[in-house]
């Protein structure tokens, strides 16, 4: 069975995301957004109010977990009925899919590079 790994990121919405980033930098020292874990770096980062990468205008944040087999982690999902993205988007630090939870609520499942 396939298993999350830690969370890779929280994300929420700000009127003003780059003054609160240098907020969080200046009162908490997370530098750059970022901190290093054992299994590896957690994002925490503001997006824009007016952001669709959440899904519904109604949600505030979403979690970004760390899998180690994305299609693996995917299929698991769908077998259990949930509502899971087709889309797979690629970046340089990994692999992105999404899926919704039974409350609407939508998250992230991040496999990173090796």
């Amino acid at each position: 069975m396939e298993r999350v790994l830690g969370i890779g990121g929280f994300f929420f919405r700000s009127r003003n995301p780059q003054a609160l980033a240098e907020w969080y930098e200046q009162a908490l020292g997370i530098n750059g957004m970022a901190w290093e874990q054992e299994a590896g770096p957690t994002v925490f980062m503001p997006f824009p109010e007016d952001t669709d990468y959440f899904g519904s205008e109604r949600q505030q944040a979403m979690l970004n977990f760390r899998v180690r087999d994305l299609d693996a982690m995917l299929a698991q999902l769908r077998a259990a009925g949930a509502v899971v993205s087709d889309e797979i988007s690629e970046a340089d630090f990994g692999r992105f899919g999404h899926a919704t939870d039974p409350d609407g609520n939508r998250f992230e499942l991040w496999e990173p590079r090796a």
